[in-house]
């Protein structure tokens, strides 16, 4: 029950202190149950990405849905889940209320122009961090550079790539 609670905690904190969505949570995520609690390794914490990526959702729940269960179960998973949500919850219902009288106030403006780039900040370094624990075989490059294109053109979108790279890899690989 220990862990449990923890997970909860952790989750409620980085909720709380986490900008820009799933994905700026991704740094925290690492930080906490892979450096600072050694819950996950390097290499779950991409599978759990992958999996994130590949199932309906925001990718902030299904993420904490899975290291909830990956530590502790099904009852990890819940409180994962509810403790991520929580500041979300009742921030975008207090910022919905007041978000339209307060839309063109240029300290409001201010803070949203600061948090954006700090936000693409918080994704990259995810980014770059899970980059270096991928096996970068051909496959996987090919993978990587192939996805890319095809998602910053809007040639293919992501649900058709996740489902045609898998179908690739359960036959090829």
């Amino acid at each position: 029950m220990y862990k449990t609670i923890l997970i909860f905690l952790i989750f409620l904190k980085i909720g709380a202190f986490s900008f820009g969505g799933g994905y700026a949570m991704l740094p925290f995520i690492q930080q906490e149950f892979i450096n600072k609690y050694r819950f996950i390794s390097n290499q779950e914490f991409l599978d759990l990405l992958a999996l994130s990526q590949s199932t309906p959702g925001p990718i902030a729940i299904n993420c904490a849905t899975f290291v909830g269960f990956k530590v502790s179960g099904i009852l990890g998973s819940i409180f994962a889940s509810i403790g991520v949500i929580i500041f979300s919850t009742i921030g975008l219902t207090i910022v919905s209320k007041l978000f339209n009288k307060c839309k063109d106030n240029p300290k409001i403006e201010n803070l949203l122009t600061t948090l954006r780039p700090i936000t693409l900040g918080f994704m990259l370094s995810a980014t770059f961090s899970s980059a270096l624990n991928i096996s970068w075989d051909s496959y996987g490059v090919l993978a990587f550079l192939s996805s890319f294109f095809l998602l910053y053109t809007k040639k293919v979108g992501s649900i058709a790539i996740v489902f045609i790279y898998g179908i690739i890899g359960i036959i090829f690989l």
